[in-house]
């Protein structure tokens, strides 16, 4: 969990600090005010490119000269750390600015280290749409909840993807050289077979937390993905799978040359995610049936992080209670304390959290400025 947060020119932060309890925290304020601001700083402290897939430049505050910082004490797994990330400020004109990512103070090589000590798990309104939406979205929201799993998993997704864009130019050329094909794709087949085992472990291990969590207030979902490579991970060696993709892709040069980009592959993968109690796919679901399976979802993957890690994760529920009725809101605040992990909620009007008021920290965010409140 955080102890306590601060913030230096990070979006409409010029500097702000937060001491934090063990015990919900609640911002809230009107909107533009910075509470998913503060919570997209927070996502910094996992790997990849925090809630917004912000580049570096963008989350700078505007008044600032292009640095930021987010810095956290943290008590998990391996008891007090510090840590801080950020954008510093090259010393040379010529020099680009790099991302800094540190441990009490000693740089690490990335964020990835972070997962030492703390995991982040995020719910935020871009997420409503994700069952009715492209499979991209969904495969980026798989690809989140392995990374909690497996913090190496975003390095092994871009490498993956710089193997395949490294084919499809190879495929571009009149005479690709043959070898060099090979090459790539014995490279691609690889990791596509690390990326997709990890999609697959990752879903048969929440699936097996959706089952165990029948009769909770948010509907029950049957998870699975779509995908050959997927479908044979459980009963097969990785790298019969790979012989197996090799031959996919060498067969299909000349298809995947003229449609300018590889046509098989985990790149392609679905998330399907069903309505266990009305036997619907999630995308038939009504708008709240949606939002009340993934809340589910994201629970369960709480669940899945704590049991896996031995120390529940960091939760950041962005305008979630807006959308629920006040029995699914005392549902949510009761499964978040069994859940067990330091939650971090968001909304414009405080009246929304009067059940979990008594119980959380309450702080006003305005401008910019964090005002905790007393109960």
């Amino acid at each position: 969990m955080i102890r306590r947060l601060t913030l230096t020119n990070f979006r409409n932060y010029r500097a702000a600090a937060l001491a934090t309890a063990d015990r919900p925290i609640v911002l809230f304020g009107p909107n533009g005010a910075g509470k998913t601001n503060l919570l997209e700083a927070i996502s910094f402290l996992a790997p990849g490119r925090g809630l917004r897939r912000a580049t570096l430049d963008d989350v700078a505050s505007r008044e600032g000269d292009g640095s930021w910082a987010v810095a956290a004490e943290v008590e998990g797994a391996l008891g007090l750390a510090t840590l801080g990330t950020g954008l510093e400020r090259a010393l040379e004109q010529s020099e680009a600015p790099s991302r800094a990512c540190r441990i009490d103070r000693e740089p690490v090589g990335s964020a990835v280290a972070f997962a030492d000590h703390l995991r982040v798990i995020w719910l935020v309104p871009a997420m409503d749409t994700l069952f009715a939406g492209a499979p991209s979205e969904r495969r980026r929201f798989l690809d989140r909840l392995a990374l909690a799993v497996d913090a190496e998993h975003a390095g092994r997704v871009n490498a993956f993807e710089r193997a395949l864009r490294s084919r499809n130019r190879l495929l571009e050329e009149r005479l690709p050289d043959p070898q060099w094909l090979d090459a790539v794709e014995h490279e691609t087949a690889e990791l596509a077979v690390a990326v997709a085992s990890l999609r697959a472990e990752t879903v048969s291990r929440l699936a097996a937390v959706l089952a165990d969590r029948r009769g909770s207030a948010f509907p029950p979902a049957e998870i699975a993905l779509d995908g050959w490579m997927e479908k044979l991970i459980p009963a097969h060696p990785a790298v019969e799978i790979e012989e197996r993709y090799r031959a996919v892709l060498r067969d299909n040069r000349a298809r995947d040359a003229a449609a300018g980009r590889t046509l098989d592959g985990p790149h392609l993968t679905d998330l399907s995610v069903v309505y266990a109690d009305k036997g619907i796919a999630a995308a038939d679901a009504s708008t709240g049936e949606q939002k009340a399976l993934l809340i589910g979802l994201v629970l369960a993957h709480a669940r899945l992080i704590a049991a896996m890690t031995g120390f529940a994760p960091v939760l950041l529920l962005d305008e979630v209670v807006a959308h629920l009725d006040p029995s699914r809101r005392r549902t949510l605040h009761e499964e978040l304390t069994q859940v067990g992990a330091q939650v971090w909620m968001t909304g414009a009007d405080p009246a929304l959290f009067a059940e979990v008021a008594g119980a959380a920290s309450m702080v006003e965010v305005s401008s910019g400025r964090l005002e905790p409140r007393s109960r």
